[in-house]
């Protein structure tokens, strides 16, 4: 029996892990950019202190997947940083990050999520459909690569 995924917060302890996760999916599709070295770098100054929270999954102990989730000036949150280890991917990881995204969201009486994707990440837009999120017309954003913009009213 395989066991139970299970959704944590962020320690010091996951530094590693959040910054392997994510240099591994940026880079494979993309460059990393001057906010992914700060935010990687930095994710208890950038995004925890600043009202935000960084959601590992684990899997026995073994990290295979994270999300934050990035105060807005609205109450709001802005998804980011979402990755899940290749070799767990297919395994309801991304799927049990984004609901508890959008549960931690709810809980702290947040209007909406908000995120940032490209075309070519076809199975994240598909999740992101998946539970609702809708397309929005293209806005300022620090990326290079985002060609996607996408709000999910809660």
């Amino acid at each position: 029996m395989t066991p139970a995924l299970v959704i944590a917060d962020y320690a010091p302890r996951h530094a590693g892990v959040w910054r392997a996760l994510n240099e591994a999916w940026i880079t494979r599709w993309f460059a990393l950019e001057p906010k992914d070295h700060a935010v990687l770098a930095d994710p208890e100054g950038l995004i925890l202190a600043k009202g935000g929270r960084i959601l590992i999954a684990e899997r026995d102990g073994e990290p295979l997947g994270c999300a934050a989730l990035l105060k807005l000036d609205d109450g709001g949150f802005e998804v980011g940083k979402m990755a899940v280890a290749d070799h767990a991917k297919g395994q309801g990881v991304g799927r049990a990050l984004m609901d508890a995204c959008i549960a931690a969201a709810r809980a702290a009486g947040a209007p909406r999520l908000y995120l940032e994707s490209n075309a070519r990440l076809t199975p994240a837009l598909a999740l992101y459909r998946s539970v609702g999120f809708v397309d929005l017309p293209p806005r300022a954003t620090p990326y290079a690569r985002v060609d996607v913009f996408m709000e999910l009213v809660l």
